[in-house]
Order: structure tokens, then C-alpha cells, then sequence
């Protein structure tokens, strides 16, 4: 085989687009590393537990922006939203919009703010020694988020759940939890799962039950444009999962 013929063999397959949440989503292909004998090794649910592993350790990210970048960033972002505006058809020297590119500019950085913040800073002396083991379940907490395809709101709630073991954290922290993942541009299903590794992997419980019910900006303002429809995503973790009666008090508590 000459080295034309070879190199084109080696190109990866096509991109492939799936749908997540009502979204088209493009797909990169996954390398396999090629083992001892010079093959492609092909290991069924590879690429699942190497996908679990990254959200398994997402939770212990390094802040990727501080203050001192959104101070340097203001300006350029504020003149992206002027471009937006000229784009649009509108003039950013009217009156009504002289201030709004940097209004704008500030508001974003307001809307991801989750990326100034880590979760050991919020957790740093709220965990707790007690020995209790019965569920303990925080719900209706108040979720804003940016949907990262379109970059426009999903709100709604989300309902947490955890069995301790032999350690607590503050209920507040809970929230600031929620506070911390939703602030970032997101897909709900990422953002349950965050949240409820975060919980796993900062506590050690028994297990751990997120519950989200939100409403898709992207869904109501745009495309199919159903103003009352809801998105509902769950991660259950330890005995949430394996026990289905842990797991049914659970999502009857959140409902009550």
C-alpha cells in the first residue's frame, strides 16, 4: 500500500450529529488506542466509563476565569454585543443603546459566574462528623442556567436527596452547589449529573438522588414554541439506584 492510499485509510469517520434535548448535537469520532499487536482495540462500553470518569471528576475543576479576567474581558465582549446589535439591523449609537453592549457584557459574566467559582471553596468547613443515616432531602431549590446551543435561559427547580454516612453537609451548600453548575452554559442532563457527583464525591453517602424540572427558553421562545412544556432529568447514585424502594421514597418526598 503506498503512502497516499495508507494516510487516507487513516482518516477518522465523519463527524454524526445526535439529539439531545430537542438539540442537534455534533459528535467526534472516538479513537480507539491501538493495542500490543498493532490492532484497534475495541472495548464494548469504553466509551461510556471513560465519559463517567470525566463527569466523576468534573466536580473537582480549577476556577477557568477569575475577576481579574472578567475586568479584562468587559471590553471585548462589549464589543461583540456591538456587532450583535449592528448585525441585527440596529444602530448602537441610538440613545436607547449606547450603554447596552457593556450592560450586556456584564450581564453574561453575571449569568456564567459559575466559572469564578470551585466546589471545595463552598464546601470548606461545612462538612460534618453525625451520626445519622436516615435521607435527608433539600427540593424546589431555584435553578437559572444558559443553554449552551443557543445561549438563551432554562429555569426551574431542583429537588436533592442524599443517604448520609456518618458525615453531613450544610443544607445551604446544597444550593450553592446548584448555584455553582448552573451558572456555566450547560445541558440539563450534564448539569443533574454534576450536581449529584459533586454530592458523591464530596460526602461519601450512601447514595445520592437529583431530581431537575425546567423550562427551555429555546423550547418556548423559538422552535417548536411550547410555552408550557417541561424537561424533567434524574441522576440517582448508590442506593438510589440499586434500591428501588430508597429510590421511590425519594422522588414521593419531592412530590408531596
Amino acid at each position: 500500500m503506498d503512502h497516499a492510499k495508507q494516510k487516507q485509510s487513516e482518516k477518522p469517520p465523519p463527524y454524526s450529529t445526535d439529539s439531545v434535548n430537542g438539540h442537534m448535537e455534533e459528535r467526534a469520532p472516538v479513537l480507539k488506542s491501538p493495542n500490543r499487536t498493532g490492532g484497534p482495540q475495541v472495548v464494548p462500553g469504553e466509551e461510556t466509563r471513560s465519559h463517567t470518569s470525566t463527569v466523576m471528576e468534573s466536580w473537582k475543576e480549577e476556577r477557568t476565569r477569575s475577576i481579574e479576567d472578567n475586568e479584562m474581558n468587559l471590553p471585548g465582549i462589549a464589543a461583540a454585543y456591538t456587532s450583535i446589535l449592528r448585525g441585527l439591523g440596529e444602530d448602537p449609537l441610538r440613545q436607547g443603546l449606547l450603554k447596552t453592549p457593556r450592560r450586556a457584557a456584564t450581564a453574561m459574566q453575571f449569568f456564567t459566574k459559575g466559572y469564578q467559582e470551585k466546589i471545595s471553596d463552598v464546601l470548606n468547613n461545612a462538612i460534618f462528623d453525625e451520626d445519622h443515616d436516615e435521607m435527608v432531602i433539600v427540593k424546589d431549590i431555584d435553578m437559572f442556567s444558559m443553554c449552551e446551543h443557543h445561549l438563551v435561559p432554562f429555569i426551574g427547580k431542583v429537588h436533592i436527596g442524599y443517604l448520609p454516612n456518618k458525615r453531613v453537609v450544610g443544607l445551604s451548600k446544597l444550593a450553592r452547589i446548584v448555584e455553582i453548575y448552573s451558572r456555566r452554559l450547560q445541558v440539563q442532563e450534564r448539569l443533574t449529573k454534576q450536581i449529584a457527583v459533586a454530592i458523591t464525591e464530596s460526602l461519601q453517602p450512601s447514595g445520592v438522588g437529583v431530581v431537575i424540572e425546567a423550562s427551555h427558553m429555546c423550547m418556548v421562545m423559538r422552535g417548536v414554541q411550547k410555552m408550557n412544556s417541561k424537561t424533567v432529568t434524574s441522576t440517582m447514585l448508590g442506593v438510589f439506584r440499586e434500591d428501588p424502594k430508597t429510590r421511590e421514597e425519594f422522588l414521593k418526598l419531592i412530590k408531596n
